[in-house]
């Protein structure tokens, strides 16, 4: 039998078959956006998902390329103003973060802000256990976050403890906002007053 002719069938599948399957498995999964509204219910964060046209006028939907604001959950919190589903895209198919957005209460007098991120400090360095938490980026918002050691303790000992994917926390400049981004994870009720108080802080440095 001559192989060499099955080269480019083999090829093909490679190329256009293996994405598809990840694709048609992907499909199964229940719906994210419902599943996230029906969880911020159950741990009593009451809200209600926004209309597209409505979501895009007050929070805008562009976002990097690849990525794509699948709906935004306008909630009833003193920190937290929305709850947004982002899908990321590639050939073989969607991964989700969920974006926590921030009104800021006015615009700040440091200049433009910055991206901000939470690197953990682990002991060993490369495969131990997380012991210490520091916030870089922005220098206006990091010095609060960074001395505000309740909540750092509270991301050691419960955020981080079932937590997926790191925090990064995102200004929009022209629009007034920023978006506290995390992978996709259902959170608990610690963890959701553990971004509700990142929130504070970034509402009171603006």
């Amino acid at each position: 039998m001559d192989w060499e002719a099955f080269f480019p069938i083999i090829l093909f599948l490679l190329a256009f078959g293996l994405p598809f399957l990840f694709k048609l498995f992907r499909k199964g999964k229940p719906e994210k956006l419902d599943e996230l509204f029906q969880h911020l219910q159950v741990i009593g964060v009451k809200g209600s998902v926004m209309d597209v046209e409505e979501a895009g006028a007050e929070w805008g939907m562009k976002r990097s390329w690849g990525e794509k604001v699948e709906g935004v959950i306008a909630v009833e919190d003193k920190n937290i103003d929305a709850v947004a589903l982002v899908s990321q895209s590639s050939q073989y198919g969607s991964n989700y973060s969920i974006e926590y957005l921030v009104k800021w209460r006015s615009q700040s007098e440091a200049g433009t802000p910055q991206k901000t991120r939470m690197v953990l400090k682990k002991s060993p360095p490369l495969w131990g256990k997380a012991v210490d938490i520091e916030w870089k980026g922005d220098p206006s918002l990091t010095p609060r976050l960074n001395f505000d050691y309740q909540l750092k303790y509270r991301l050691l000992q419960e955020g981080l403890r079932n937590f997926k994917g790191g925090i990064s926390i995102h200004p929009e400049a022209k629009s007034g906002y920023s978006r506290i981004r995390t992978g996709y994870q259902l959170p608990s009720p610690e963890l959701f007053q553990i971004l509700g108080t990142i929130a504070r802080h970034i509402k009171e440095g603006s």
